[in-house]
């Protein structure tokens, strides 16, 4: 069995049914609209399909397939299970697994800006891996943020095939674009209502919650190179150290485009070690 559930519908490219503002803070590591949207989808799913016809099974959540760094949808899922939680202990249930969908391939273009073909294009060669064994016998919960042209859910269902998945298997949105009238690049819209520069960042980044994702380490390494030097000077020490890690990990020391920007970032770091060591704080 296969369903999809989203929480708002899109048919207006004027009226999302849901802040724009707000979406575009998600994507970028808000961690307080993370929260809120993570707990908006938790709450519908159990009023509109849980208590109708309750999962018995043991579920498993699944965030957006991700390598190092996590995307905006990992936040948004961590709320998610917390409110769903609450409802199947309450309820006698078991209570939420997870599990990891990893993927091989990072890219610096911008999903959002592309159409459907081009998103095939772009993401038809990566190669998702699962843990099968841990999967069976459960209900699996695939959890992204936002449903455009439809092109990761049928990468994920390539998946499904390739491991000869039989779970019944939910697809969860906080969002879906259903008026195929608008261009998929409305997604592109919403990524970036609220930031409009590099320097949008600081309000997001200075909150109480900041969840550091994929979306905000490429846009910052993609940055112009001095409107990049400007703000990493203007940023903290825990939040650059953090940023470089991410980097390395998911690999961006090896992407052209983002080796000037990591370059700085790194003499950036090695200069205030050296302060700290030399004069302390």
């Amino acid at each position: 069995m296969h369903s999809t559930y989203s929480l708002h519908h899109i048919n207006n490219a004027d009226d999302f049914g849901f802040s724009a503002d707000d979406y575009s803070r998600f994507k970028f590591g808000d961690g307080l609209v993370s929260k809120a949207f993570g707990t908006a989808l938790a709450d519908c799913f159990i009023a509109e399909r849980l208590v109708v016809n309750p999962i018995r099974r043991q579920m498993l959540v699944l965030s957006s397939p991700y390598s190092f760094i996590p995307t905006a949808t990992f936040a948004m899922k961590d709320w998610f299970v917390y409110r769903l939680n609450h409802w199947l202990a309450q309820h006698g249930f078991p209570v939420v697994q997870e599990a990891k969908v990893h993927r091989t391939i990072t890219y610096k273009e911008d999903y959002g800006e592309l159409d459907a073909e081009q998103r095939m294009k772009l993401i038809g060669n990566d190669q998702f891996h699962i843990d099968k064994d841990f999967l069976a016998g459960k209900t699996l919960i695939f959890l992204d943020d936002i449903r455009i042209t439809g092109s990761h859910e049928r990468m994920i269902m390539k998946m499904v095939g390739e491991y000869g998945l039989t779970n019944d298997i939910h697809m969860l949105y906080f969002a879906e674009l259903v008026n195929k009238s608008i261009h998929p690049n409305v997604e592109n819209h919403l990524n970036y209502y609220h930031v409009k520069t590099i320097f949008h960042l600081q309000d997001i980044i200075k909150g109480a919650d900041f969840r550091i994702n994929t979306r905000i380490v490429k846009y910052i390494l993609n940055y112009d190179f001095d409107s990049f030097c400007i703000f990493i000077q203007e940023q903290n020490n825990t939040f650059t150290e953090q940023l470089y890690h991410m980097a390395l990990g998911n690999g961006y020391h090896t992407i052209e485009a983002y080796a000037q920007n990591l370059n700085h970032l790194k003499k950036h770091l090695l200069l205030d070690n050296y302060k700290l060591i030399a004069y302390g704080n």
